[in-house]
């Protein structure tokens, strides 16, 4: 029975140290990018117009949602309007001027042959997606490497999230499906 319990015991160590070493290594993989500068990358709005970022966020905080496959834009999806909420949606009555002054840019990225696709993913957003929130939402075409290089984005089924500071540098990264938790871990790092 003793000998029972010991395998048990070691299985179950074996199993919380993978665990261990998996969160402290997706911590790590993000913990790399932190400091870094956010790599130039011009993006277009469903209007054609051109956002260079992070040139043209400057000045203010930025929270950048990027996907490069259809599953991860239907996770990023799930950002949409916790996002909104928080950080866009302008406070009214008493509440009025207590918002968040950040740029949120969700970004859809197609590329190799996918990047011609754009046009009809433009189309598809003016048709389906809230109007108010139209204007935060940016379509990057062109290549990925360098960009899965520099912010180490290598699962493509998952959004990855930056937060830039006025700068441009990236002060907070996560990735994956929406939780609470990130949402908090957001607006930390912008309050800091």
């Amino acid at each position: 029975m003793r000998m029972g319990y010991q395998k048990a015991n070691k299985t179950n160590m074996k199993n919380l140290l993978v665990l261990v070493f998996l969160f402290a290594f997706g911590s790590l993989s993000h913990a790399q990018v932190i400091g870094k500068q956010f790599p130039d990358m011009e993006a277009e709005t469903v209007e054609d117009k051109k956002v260079n970022l992070p040139a043209d966020t400057k000045g203010k905080y930025t929270l950048l949602g990027l996907a490069y496959s259809k599953k991860s834009e239907d996770e990023l999806n799930t950002w949409f309007s916790p996002i909104y909420n928080k950080f866009v949606r302008k406070a009214t009555g008493m509440m009025a001027g207590m918002g968040y002054d950040v740029n949120v840019y969700f970004v859809p990225m197609f590329t190799g042959v996918n990047a011609a696709a754009t046009g009809t993913a433009k189309k598809k957003a003016i048709k389906n997606v809230d109007p108010a929130l139209l204007p935060n939402i940016l379509f990057y075409k062109g290549e990925l490497k360098s960009y899965k290089e520099a912010l180490d984005f290598e699962k493509k089924d998952i959004p990855y999230f930056f937060v830039l500071d006025a700068d441009g540098k990236i002060v907070y990264a996560t990735s994956g499906r929406f939780t609470e938790d990130k949402l908090d871990e957001i607006e930390e790092s912008i309050e800091d």
